[in-house]
């Protein structure tokens, strides 16, 4: 949406920012920026998880990993992750010189280590002395020993024993020259409802409702079922005999635990800047989480970053829809902190151990999967794990050294080879994605659907539906973000918002602002039916004034069977399939235009898709959920009629710019095993250092980078 009339270069340490300002009363500015997340590392960062402490007695093979690390191309370690028995096996007796020890030979042949705080896992000492540190389950009873995340992290003992030990570990390392990035704790998540986190969760909700009961029940509709409360102290969380008939306490309980986890976070944290302030804080995510919201997590981290394990190979969808979904989730990670690049912390050079079918990967797909979150975002290809270990939960999931411990297994040449890619890759260091479309997506709107009374049980899918948009337009050769409903929208030519049921404070008016301004909106059925409380608005939906903005109101939502179908028929007499939802609704307001028509049911010839100009811009909504390639002719409209320009792909090839503001890199990603031919301007190719103008082949699995001045 901006166009540049003059820019201006500025270095500031390892970022350099281009500027590129629109000159008119109107002045926008957007800014392109080259962050280098790791100025001590000549470009990408390629390695994982390594875990020493389970070899400890055996020098021979330690010494071998760091041989074979420098073989297969790997410049970091992430250290410690479970180490907590190596660190202290018993309380107040703590150990270090092993893993300085490992630090200084990794650091010596030029291997940076990522040191994790080992959080995760907590020794059987400390559950044995302090049972109050494990969580207790929704039906209320306290847990034992074992597994992972089975800490309550509310518990004062609990981050006593962990805050010394994070001191401890901080202090004695705090000077190496090798330690590049903290990680806290490991894939956080979970729920604890014991007394202390109950206790916490009322003062939570005193402070989200001023200390006013009767707003917290006139928000929740407690009169229903007679469930209203005369004090604070009369909630309890939705335990798994209590209280769960109450949509708005079940949503608060997940915002809660949610904003429990950053305290927690914060906490480690500022443990760590007090001591080292200099080295920058991260910690784990996950593949479409459920159970915390990533965006408010990510503002107590100075990187972000996930693990990243799609189920390729299997046999109920096509491998671009698992490679589609892998890089939806790509998009959600990178728009957590659109400005700089993110991390690919773990992945799997093979296989995994927990998938219902554990598929190896297919030869070319790993540094197919490795390039794809370059592509879309990423510096760093990293693991689960460097080695094997050779018993418990994880000893067959996949890793770089198997228990074979040799080099020349398909599995390592794979990951030399990537790490040989990395390295041809540098020039895209530090450079980011420059999208001209967004995709709503969020966790609170996430919470509230899946909670909903109604529609149907199991068809609701609101995340693969907003992946199902974000993959259309990748289709259409139109780089898109994946962002919260708060962020600002102003950079983007289109914004889609599928199924917004739930509407936060001021979101209609900044909707309402971004359509004005010149922006294009497509929203769908179930969008604006509840306030961030869930209660319903009145007077019809979507509500909260955004009923003006597309000049009509639903009626009645229709859930359709499996069996059913519905069509949307356009003026120009083509079709497309509908399936799951349709709404009823009524256009009111004579500036908006009927696109389509329902085709069936009673509701036949009654709108389905209309458009409404206001202001500078538009308004769309779709009122059922319809097929994809009728998604995508509104996408392209919208698109064109924007003045950006689409570049669709062959089927199955998947398309990525990334700039540094001064150069641009084309990716292009061939997810089928079959050839397939693009055609690019002229520029460099980088893997295979050669000049290209006009057509490239992709082999199957094949990946072209091309580099433009």
């Amino acid at each position: 949406m901006i166009a540049a009339a003059e820019t201006e270069m500025i270095t500031a340490g390892e970022t350099v920012i281009i500027a590129a300002v629109k000159n008119d009363k109107n002045t926008q500015q957007e800014i392109f920026m080259k962050k280098i997340l790791f100025p001590q590392v000549k470009g990408m960062i390629h390695g994982g998880d390594y875990n020493p402490d389970q070899w400890l007695d055996r020098p021979d093979i330690l010494a071998e990993d760091i041989r074979l690390m420098k073989e297969a191309g790997v410049n970091s370690a992430t250290l410690g992750v479970f180490a907590w028995s190596a660190y202290e096996p018993v309380e107040g007796e703590f150990h270090f010189d092993w893993l300085v020890q490992i630090m200084d030979e990794l650091y010596k042949n030029g291997i940076y280590t990522i040191l994790a705080t080992p959080t995760g896992a907590r020794p059987a000492w400390l559950d044995k002395a302090y049972p109050e540190a494990m969580r207790v389950s929704k039906a209320g009873v306290r847990n034992m020993h074992g597994l992972r995340h089975n800490h309550c992290i509310t518990s004062p003992k609990f981050q006593e024993k962990a805050g010394i030990l994070i001191r401890r570990l901080a202090q004695r390392v705090k000077d190496h020259p090798g330690l590049i990035l903290w990680h806290i704790n490991n894939e956080l998540g979970g729920e604890c409802y014991c007394p202390l986190c109950q206790e916490k969760f009322r003062g939570y909700l005193k402070e989200k409702f001023n200390n006013d009961i009767q707003k917290l029940n006139a928000e929740w509709w407690t009169a229903f079922w007679s469930h209203t409360f005369n004090d604070f102290d009369q909630i309890d969380a939705p335990m798994a005999q209590g209280e769960g008939s109450i949509m708005g306490l079940n949503l608060s309980w997940k915002e809660f635990t949610t904003w429990n986890m950053a305290q927690y976070i914060t906490f480690e944290r500022e443990i760590l800047k007090e001591i080292t302030p200099d080295v920058p804080v991260t910690t784990n995510f996950m593949h479409l989480y459920p159970g915390l919201d990533y965006h408010r997590l990510a503002k107590e981290l100075d990187v972000v970053c996930w693990d990243s394990y799609p189920v390729y190979h299997n046999d109920y969808e096509p491998m671009s829809a698992v490679a589609g979904l892998n890089s939806f989730d790509h998009a959600i990670i990178r728009n957590l902190k659109r400005d700089q690049p993110f991390m690919l912390m773990e992945s799997t050079p093979s296989l995994v151990n927990w998938h219902p079918f554990n598929k190896l990967r297919r030869p070319g797909v790993h540094r197919l999967s490795s390039v794809q979150a370059i592509a879309c975002g990423s510096d760093t290809v990293q693991y689960f794990q460097w080695r094997k270990g050779r018993g418990s939960f994880e000893q067959y999931h996949g890793a770089v050294i198997d228990h074979l411990g040799r080099s020349d297994t398909r599995v390592f040449r794979d990951v030399a080879d990537v790490g040989t890619v990395l390295k041809k890759l540098e020039p895209v260091t530090g450079s980011r994605i420059e999208a001209k479309a967004a995709v709503l997506f969020d966790w609170s709107n996430r919470w509230a659907i899946d909670n909903l009374p109604g529609l149907s049980k199991d068809k609701k899918k609101y995340e693969m539906t907003c992946c199902a948009q974000y993959e259309s337009l990748l289709r259409l050769g139109v780089e898109t973000d994946v962002v919260a409903v708060d962020e600002d929208l102003s950079r983007y030519a289109l914004v889609v918002a599928p199924m917004l049921y739930l509407l936060k404070p001021g979101m209609a008016d900044r909707l309402k602002a971004y359509v004005e301004a010149g922006g294009k909106l497509v929203m769908t059925y179930l969008s604006g039916y509840v306030n961030e409380n869930t209660l319903n608005f009145l007077g019809g939906f979507p509500g909260d004034g955004l009923k003006s903005l597309f000049g009509l109101f639903s009626e009645e939502i229709d859930t359709l069977y499996p069996s059913d179908r519905n069509h949307a028929v356009f003026g120009d007499g083509s079709v497309y399939e509908i399936v799951d939802y349709c709404e009823i609704i009524r256009v009111e307001d004579e500036a908006a235009e009927v696109v389509a028509t329902y085709q069936d049911d009673f509701y036949r010839n009654t709108p389905v898709v209309t458009r409404k100009k206001n202001g500078a811009g538009e308004a769309w909504y779709v009122a059922a959920r319809m097929d994809q390639k009728g998604m995508e002719r509104i996408y392209a409209q919208c698109l064109e009629e924007a003045g950006v320009a689409c570049s669709p792909q062959p089927e199955g090839v998947e398309y990525h710019v990334r700039t540094n503001g001064e150069e641009r890199f084309g990716f292009w990603l061939n997810h089928t095993d079959e050839k397939k031919t693009v055609t690019v301007k002229a520029g460099k190719e980088l893997i295979g250092a050669t000049d290209v103008d006009g057509e490239i082949c992709l082999e199957p699995y094949g990946v072209a980078v091309v580099q433009f001045s």
